[in-house]
């Protein structure tokens, strides 16, 4: 098999997308469309992906890191002028060389895979991934001879009107013989409407030289769909979480409504586990078996053990353990260590805490900055006072201690083993274990203090 390399043209800012933000980098179901595109040629043995960059050079390239080399556009010209920028690294290599958008996420490698392999196997000097739609507005358009076989490859504005009324187009991928490639390329020109260089000019060039060109056609037009702007980008997001919603289904997981669930690309979630409407999991998630969670319920980034129970709440960059009860409307905010069995109710937050096994705190808490063991009880309105303004401080409470309703930890504080903290409570020092700590004004009762008043009634 011939060396397989790939270009990745990622240089246009896309004006249209109206965004600070550059094009390749808008993301879908929560991963950057560039890094779609990455992701599926870096499945298909390639010797060497180059990125052309331009426009948010220095971002694409946070985000690709290690992943690709690089290649800078500095004035975009085209996208012929856009493959030229990969002259230095690829143009004396043998092999075949894929050619790419990076506001095309919705792509697959088995795709890719197909075309090279058919361009293989027709000993083509380049292929052209075609595909049939029934709108091509805005498309190069495929111009086939009366045997069937490509001549040329029209852009839309320099397209007549027979010519536009063609329903195959160019996806805008390509496969090519490397070293053809970089040949024509010194061939093109910009003798057209928009005075850029044209990379399907390429194939006319090829074609007038005797060169084999051939075309794939893909049965699926919505793979090839390229973001130029916020409605596109929109289409490519709902086909894709479609695409991963499916996924999950055939493995064994039930989302009540799908159109309604929002599901990242990257996470994971076990067999027999039940997503409610309106949920939205991103990141690396990892949920495992037998759960359910939301309705209504966002988590990011979050580790979640068998049988767990996630009700109308948010849950960020923590680990929680199985059989876990959260919610309704609880906040599990980052670095938080949820253990098993625990239960965290309805209007509770923690925040880079550790809740011990069995612990309870099931209604009304703040737990900041804690260290809690199991077999906890937290009071309804008690709160970890770990912030004095300029540094936070940590709460320590032991195994087995019950915290009474409407108490104030604190921080730094420690509650040993076994104790009692009493209703109503402010505690400012350790409490023992097995005591008994009662921190609050004894209670007073004035006598007839209304009549004193001569409050009328």
């Amino acid at each position: 098999m011939l060396n397989r390399y790939a270009i990745i043209l990622a240089a246009g800012q896309g004006t249209r997308m109206k965004s600070k933000l550059y094009k390749v980098l808008h993301p879908v179901c929560g991963k950057p469309m560039v890094q779609h595109v990455v992701d599926q040629v870096l499945k298909l043995n390639i010797a060497n992906i180059v990125t052309i960059i331009g426009h948010g050079a220095d971002l694409v390239k946070a985000t690709l890191g290690e992943q690709s080399s690089y290649a800078l556009q500095e004035k975009q010209l085209g996208t012929a002028h856009a493959v030229m920028q990969a002259k230095e690294m690829l143009a004396s290599k043998e092999g075949v060389t894929l050619v790419v958008c990076g506001d095309t996420p919705l792509i697959t490698a088995e795709t890719f895979d197909a075309l090279i392999k058919n361009h293989e196997e027709k000993s083509a000097t380049a292929t052209i991934l075609t595909a049939w739609t029934d709108d091509p507005t805005g498309y190069g358009r495929i111009v086939r001879n009366e045997k069937g076989l490509v001549e040329k490859i029209v852009e839309h504005k320099d397209a007549s009107e027979e010519e536009r009324c063609i329903k195959e187009i160019n996806t805008g991928t390509y496969c090519f013989d490397n070293k053809a490639l970089f040949e024509a390329l010194e061939k093109v020109s910009n003798d057209n409407v928009q005075g850029e260089y044209y990379l399907p000019d390429v194939i006319e060039i090829m074609k007038s030289e005797g060169k084999v060109v051939s075309a794939f056609q893909t049965n699926d037009f919505a793979e090839t769909l390229g973001v130029n702007d916020r409605i596109a980008l929109s289409e490519a997001e709902s086909i894709m979480r479609k695409r991963i919603n499916q996924a999950h289904m055939r493995n064994g997981v039930t989302l009540i409504d799908p159109v309604s669930t929002y599901i990242d690309l990257d996470v994971e979630i076990g067999s027999d586990t039940v997503i409610y409407p309106g949920t939205m999991l991103r990141g690396t998630t990892k949920i495992g078996n037998d759960c359910q969670i939301g309705p209504n319920t966002e988590i990011k980034d979050c580790r979640i053990g068998n049988e767990t129970t996630i009700r109308q709440s948010a849950a960020f960059n923590s680990v929680i353990g199985a059989s876990v009860n959260i919610g309704p409307f609880a906040h599990i905010r980052p670095q938080s260590e949820i253990f098993d069995e625990v239960k965290i109710g309805n209007f509770v937050e923690i925040k880079k805490s550790v809740f011990g096994k069995g612990s309870k705190a099931s209604h009304l808490s703040y737990i900041g900055d804690a260290e809690v063991g199991s077999d906890v009880n937290i009071g309804c309105g008690s709160i970890t006072v770990n912030y004095d303004g300029k540094n936070k401080f940590l709460t320590k409470i032991e195994d087995e201690v019950f915290i009474g309703c409407n108490s104030n930890l604190v921080a730094p504080v420690t509650i040993g083993k076994g104790a009692y903290v009493a209703a109503g409570s402010t505690i400012t020092k350790d409490v023992p274990g097995e005591a008994l700590s009662i921190a609050r004004a004894r209670q007073e009762n004035k006598e007839n203090y209304v009549n004193k008043l001569n409050i009328k009634k």
